[in-house]
């Protein structure tokens, strides 16, 4: 059996393991969440600039994004369904793994059955025009966070966090002690060694 890939390890870690190992504040608005339950994603970015209630920059960078991005795409937080079916099938035949979005999504069960992860600040059936171009590869801030292409975007039920491509490795193995550490623990706990007790705060028993 092959080895799991990095990206692999980020998704079985889990958003809250690498958020709190990596102790960088990278976190994206929880408002941001996942469109279909038990979604998971790690991917590079690839970053995407939308004017409101236009997703014209969304259908250019489906031809620039490499295979194996996530599109994170900054569209102000304005809810509308910039993304549906159409472009799940469109970014599916792109190599494209996923979509984090400051914005809305719609066609929710189309995504759901495609399996494709897909994150947005709401769901809405109001359209979109196609007009105008801000840009794509170019750093953004969604959802408080700063994103720059090639950034690694996990996601799951949880929440959503970036870590800088420089820092990703450091994020594995911070990752990897902190659950070797939390599994002591809980090993801990079923012997009967309370939490009090193992993190050394015995003197609130009695307050």
């Amino acid at each position: 059996m092959s080895a799991a890939t990095p990206f692999e390890q980020a998704k079985a870690y889990g958003t809250a393991t690498i958020y709190e190992a990596l102790k960088i504040d990278t976190m994206v608005d929880p408002a941001i969440r996942t469109v279909w339950r038990g979604a998971k994603l790690a991917a590079p970015a690839y970053t995407v600039q939308c004017a409101p209630g236009d997703n014209l920059a969304i259908h250019v960078a489906m031809e620039r994004a490499p295979r194996g991005s996530v599109l994170v795409v900054d569209a102000g937080g304005f809810v509308a369904g910039y993304w549906g079916e159409v472009l799940t099938v469109a970014a599916e035949a792109a190599g494209v793994v996923g979509l984090v979005i400051d914005g809305g999504v719609r066609d929710t069960e189309a995504i759901a059955a495609h399996a494709f992860p897909t994150f947005a600040r709401g769901i809405s059936i109001r359209g979109t025009v196609k007009a105008s171009m801000p840009g794509t590869g170019k750093p953004v801030r969604i959802g408080g966070c700063p994103v720059a292409t090639g950034d690694i975007v996990i996601a799951d039920d949880d929440g959503i966090v970036v870590v800088p491509a420089a820092r990703f490795d450091e994020a594995l193995q911070k990752s990897q002690a902190r659950v070797a550490k939390e599994l002591e623990m809980m090993d801990k706990l079923r012997a009967g060694v309370s939490s009090l007790e193992q993190i050394k705060m015995t003197q609130w028993r009695d307050k």
